[in-house]
């Protein structure tokens, strides 16, 4: 989905029939790079590793459409030993002179990061992660409401989750509405607000829930105990004290949509 709505903010259409997927991580020195036999590097957290056709893959500032199915492409899934989100089929993508042209480049250099719909999907996947806690929640409500007994140090702790999950979709729903409102605004600033107060809802949950729920349900309820892997590996993509230091940044220059 994401593949797609850039493609067609940047006026393309995707190839008929072809599974597509974005990958642009550059973690610890990895990433693609554009050289003068093709497109090399290695690229990590690359989801749909094994199953997709083609992707959009950043090299440098420029973003590629690739055609994953040729030889120079070597897919790696062994290499994700996370527990938590083990179901996205990520692993890292090997690129060793991969064909590549003009008609491959994707917008302008440094059309990917710029764009409008780049902060608008930061956004989307703040409000992902939200869908993580919710999921927690649930799971807890679920527990609770099977008991006889609840005490009131559960009932804080799930007051304060309640809380800190709809404050942050209060948030992004206000996102939303002035994402809606003006899709050209400049929302970079508020966009990350709402991916700050999301990771920090988030670690509230997985502080909370279970000192709610005790062992037992981590134990033996594996969808709970998934819950809780999945998010704590996903929410990482927020890049915690650094994110803050730059949003606190682009506050004081009184930068975009507060």
């Amino acid at each position: 989905m994401d593949a797609v709505a850039i493609l067609a903010e940047a006026g393309r259409a995707p190839v008929p029939d072809a599974l597509y997927g974005v990958w642009a991580a550059k973690s610890e020195g990895t990433g693609a790079t554009l050289t003068d036999k093709g497109l090399g590097g290695t690229v990590r957290f690359c989801s749909g590793l094994t199953v997709l056709d083609r992707a959009l893959v950043a090299a440098g500032d420029v973003l590629l459409e690739v055609d994953l199915r040729q030889t120079a492409v070597r897919r790696r899934p062994l290499v994700w030993q996370a527990i938590g989100m083990d179901a996205s089929d990520s692993g890292d993508a090997v690129f060793d002179g991969a064909g590549v042209d003009e008609g491959s480049i994707v917008g302008e250099p440094g059309w990917y990061v710029s764009r409008p719909g780049f902060a608008h999907g930061g956004a989307g996947v703040a409000a992902v992660w939200l869908g993580g806690c919710a999921g927690i929640l649930d799971s807890v409500l679920a527990h609770l409401r099977a008991r006889d007994n609840v005490d009131e140090h559960q009932l804080a702790h799930l007051g304060a989750v309640q809380t800190s999950i709809r404050a942050s979709e209060a948030l992004l729903l206000r996102c939303a509405s002035v994402i809606d409102e003006a899709p050209r605004a400049d929302v970079a600033v508020l966009v990350d607000t709402c991916r700050a107060a999301v990771e920090r809802t988030a670690c509230e949950v997985l502080e909370r829930a279970p000192k709610i729920t005790g062992p037992s349900l981590m134990c033996r309820d594996r969808d709970f105990a998934r819950r809780l892997a999945d998010l704590q590996v996903y929410i990482r993509q927020h890049h915690a004290e650094r994110a803050l230091a730059a949003l606190g940044t682009r506050v004081l220059a009184g930068e975009g949509i507060r």
